[in-house]
Parts: C-alpha cells; sequence; structure tokens
C-alpha cells in the first residue's frame, strides 16, 4: 500500500506491529525472533520489541524461544465481521442457494489483488484448499475475484492484476494481462464471471456481483461445482438464475 509523502498522520510503529502479526502464515506458524525480524525486515530488538508488547497484550504466545499467534488475534477479524450487515444478511441466504442447486455457496469482498471470503456454506469438499472465512485468493484467477474488478476503474485493475506469476496455477490460468483485462469487461458487461479450472483443476465456477442500496457493488457471491459434471451451459441455465435471485434478495434486506 503507498503512503502519500508519508503523511505526518502516519503512525509508522502502529504499521510495524501490524506488519508482525502479519508474518505468520500456513507456512510460519512458529517462529523465533530472528525469524520475525527477517520476515519482517526489523531489527531484532525493534521485533523483540513488538513480540513482547504483543505477548503483554495476548495477540501473541511464546515459550521462551518460539512465538505463535494466539486465538485473541481473531478478535480482529471479528471486529470487521461484527460490523458489516451484509455477513449476517447473506448467511441464511447462501444455505438456501445450496440447497436449491446442490453445490456450495460464497460470498468475497474484495481487498487490493485478493477476494477474502466472509461467509460461505459447503455441502461437500471439492478443492485441495480449505475454503472458510477469512481465506484469501488471488483475484485475478477466481469467478468473485473477476466480477469484483470488473466494476473497478482500468487503473485500480492493472494494480490489482498486476504482473500474474510466471507459474501457473493450472495450465488454464490465464495470466496474460491484455487477456484479463478485456475479460474484465465482458463480465461487467454480462453480469457475471465463469472461472473455469484457473485456479484449481476440476473446479469450475460461477460468481455475480452483490449491489448495495446506491448500486455500488459491495461483495461478490459464487457457486463453485466439479467441472466433469456441471458444464458451463448447465451453470448460466440451472445455477445463474440462482445466484441473480439471492444477489439481488441481499440488496433489498441491506440497510441504507
Amino acid at each position: 500500500m503507498s503512503i502519500p509523502e508519508k503523511s505526518k498522520e502516519f503512525v509508522t510503529s502502529l504499521e510495524r506491529g501490524l506488519s508482525v502479526i502479519q508474518v505468520f502464515d500456513h507456512s510460519k506458524k512458529k517462529l523465533s525472533l530472528s525469524d520475525v525480524a527477517k520476515y519482517t525486515d526489523l531489527s531484532r530488538a525493534t521485533a523483540r520489541r513488538f513480540l513482547f508488547t504483543l505477548k503483554v497484550l495476548g495477540y501473541v504466545e511464546s515459550d521462551g524461544k518460539l512465538f505463535w499467534l494466539s486465538p485473541k488475534v481473531l478478535q480482529l477479524g471479528y471486529s470487521y465481521l461484527a460490523s458489516q450487515p451484509i455477513v449476517e444478511i447473506v448467511q441464511p441466504i447462501i444455505e438456501k442457494v445450496s440447497q436449491e442447486t446442490g453445490e456450495s455457496c460464497s460470498v468475497a469482498v474484495i481487498d487490493g489483488a485478493e477476494i477474502v471470503y466472509i461467509a460461505r456454506y459447503m455441502t461437500h469438499h471439492i478443492m485441495s484448499v480449505n475454503l472458510g472465512v477469512g481465506t484469501r485468493l488471488p483475484a485475478f484467477a477466481t469467478s468473485m475475484g473477476r466480477v469484483l474488478l470488473s466494476y473497478k476503474s482500468l487503473e485500480e485493475q492493472i494494480q490489482a492484476i498486476g504482473t500474474p506469476p510466471e507459474e501457473k496455477f493450472t495450465p488454464y490460468t490465464q495470466t496474460d494481462q491484455k487477456i484479463l483485462l478485456d475479460t474484465l469487461t465482458e463480465v461487467r458487461r454480462q453480469g457475471f464471471s465463469i472461472v473455469n479450472q484457473e485456479l484449481e483443476l476440476g473446479l469450475r465456477s460461477i460468481a455475480v456481483p452483490i449491489m448495495d442500496q446506491r448500486n455500488q457493488v459491495i461483495a461478490a457471491m459464487n457457486i463453485s461445482t466439479q467441472a466433469s459434471r456441471t458444464s458451463e451451459s448447465a451453470l448460466m441455465d440451472n445455477v445463474l438464475p440462482s445466484l441473480l435471485r439471492a444477489s439481488r434478495l441481499v440488496q433489498e434486506r441491506l440497510p441504507m
């Protein structure tokens, strides 16, 4: 994230403290002081102070050698969920969509170049990745991501797409920026996005936008299915109408 001229209002110490929390992930569950300093580009002394403070506040635990996040960190994420009316509104609606279609249904918002799941109802497990609330996926290779990006400005789209990785997720992953931008134009025109095995082999999904009362896109809703048993035409004929009805229902129930 760019910081305009390092504004005097910007608190660098808070930025660094958050970077310490964010360094922990699936592949870095427990880290030493040296690891934290290396991954955050902080000095050992600075990293030590932040870890000590986070430990006192209850966000980090330690055995004296290694550090790891405590469950209290979840409060940060759930504060967001609790503050967003859409989260409570969509849950019963996506459950109904799943019952109608027999497929898993999810809702996500966009955060930079990634989508973040804020609601999900799973009928069966079809991905190698265990998706849940808080899961992040690359926007350019997902149906919900393309829907959300399609309503951004060209500049925002280019920034979000960036330079896609040379190593594709699957042989079908589209990484050409021009083609992706053209795809986003088409997604905006037609009002939905279908992604066919670009994120994971065997996975096909369709997504639609969710608008607020001012007709501004605030989220996306999708259905994921197995490509071997559901064709793109079947998604459009049998699943898309259910998603569109659900999207309109969410919009009607959102507060002004």
